[in-house]
């Protein structure tokens, strides 16, 4: 695998940020694979992601985030540098809904996603013996409304222990707490069925079948303490008719999340995500 190194910024608006960016690279004989830009004109915001080669390049692995900072520091620029080698540790927290998980170890184990997945974390035994027969380490953290925060602290130690970089919730049917969404921001994904905002709560597809409705969809975002109202990072819809029971949309919702969950951490994991105001930016 050719070792690349990524670029994310974002920063105001202004002249000569794109010729600084690629000239630095450019003078240094980084070879340029991929670059995407946006400008958020409303606001005047530019955002980038730029990846380039670092076969050749002329400053050291460990040496580019200081020498990229004089240019971060001219246009006040918000920015992370990614390496392609270094590759993130990923948790898995599921209930008892297996769909999203099924997938999740299958393309883990096929490196369809890129993630070393480290463990399984579950307020149920259900799905443990898959999980183990898939080579993962699964724990198992009982939770109750008084012992909720003493148990979030126990997992994220564990989290913190494992190095943890990004945690997936595969259908976990439990709220965070602030103390634990604050302790991984914009690291925390989450799947929801129906298409945010409607139909949120409980038996979504009941009440989407009530309505009647044409579309049912799946949304995944980033989590944050405004329950369900996190920065979206996929979302995708399925036509339903009134041939369509209550079963049929459930397993066409079903089928949606898998996709949206998974592609979601695929863009976290290949650094193709820039959060701002409650929003996202895909270079995909």
């Amino acid at each position: 695998m050719e070792e690349t190194a990524t670029l994310l910024i974002s920063c105001p608006d202004r002249k000569g940020i794109l010729s600084e960016i690629t000239g630095f690279i450019a003078r240094n004989d980084g070879n340029i694979i991929h670059a995407d830009q946006h400008i958020d004109f409303q606001k005047e915001i530019f955002f980038m992601r730029i990846e380039w080669a670092l076969k050749n390049f002329k400053i050291p692995k460990e040496k580019i985030e200081t020498a990229f900072s004089f240019i971060a520091d001219k246009f006040s620029m918000k920015w992370e540098l990614k390496f392609n080698t270094d590759i993130p540790n990923v948790a898995i927290f599921v209930s008892t809904y297996d769909h999203c998980l099924y997938d999740l170890l299958y393309r883990f184990k096929a490196s369809e996603v890129k993630g070393n997945l480290k463990l399984v974390i579950s307020n149920h035994k259900n799905l443990e013996d898959i999980v183990k027969m898939h080579g993962i380490d699964f724990q198992y953290f009982p939770k109750s409304k008084e012992s909720k925060e003493q148990v979030e602290k126990k997992e994220i130690e564990l989290l913190k222990d494992k190095r943890i970089d990004l945690i997936v919730l595969a259908r976990y049917m439990q709220i965070l707490t602030p103390q634990f969404i604050n302790t991984f921001p914009n690291r925390i994904i989450n799947i929801h069925h129906s298409f945010l905002p409607a139909f949120i709560g409980a038996r979504p597809y009941h009440r989407a079948y009530e309505r009647g409705v044409k579309i049912i969809g799946a949304t995944s975002h980033y989590v944050t303490e405004e329950l369900d109202r996190g920065p979206i990072i996929e979302q995708d819809i399925v036509r339903v008719t009134h041939r369509d029971t209550i079963e049929d949309m459930i397993k066409k919702g079903r089928d949606l999340e898998k996709v949206v969950l998974a592609k979601a951490v695929r863009l976290h994991l290949e650094n193709k995500i820039l959060v701002y105001d409650n929003k996202t930016v895909i270079f995909d």
